[in-house]
């Protein structure tokens, strides 16, 4: 009996420690992180454009370079081209204007 119940307090305080640690990393670097995945998907965007950008019609470099990169990209096309017809709204450009913010 003695057992189960320091179970239930060291549960209970890992339970504790855990949403503790769940609020730091919210007030420090969450805002961070956020941005730094958005930076990096708008770079992915960019970077399959520039080489897969025959599929929609704009061709920047020859199909031989695109050919050796296909293999890697495959993964991510669909998800690229879904997010090039995303309907956006003027939030979403604002972060893109200098000096807005």
């Amino acid at each position: 009996m003695q057992t189960s119940a320091r179970e239930r307090i060291r549960e209970k305080i890992r339970h504790v420690a855990h949403i503790a640690g769940e609020i730091l990393y919210g007030m420090t670097v969450f805002d961070w992180v956020r941005g730094a995945r958005r930076q990096r998907g708008e770079i992915e965007r960019l970077f399959i454009l520039i080489t897969f950008g025959d599929i929609i019609g704009l061709p920047i470099l020859p199909p031989y370079y695109t050919l050796r990169l296909l293999p890697y990209v495959v993964p991510v096309l669909n998800r690229w081209k879904r997010s090039l017809l995303r309907e956006r709204d003027l939030t979403d450009l604002a972060e893109l204007i200098e000096g807005v913010g």
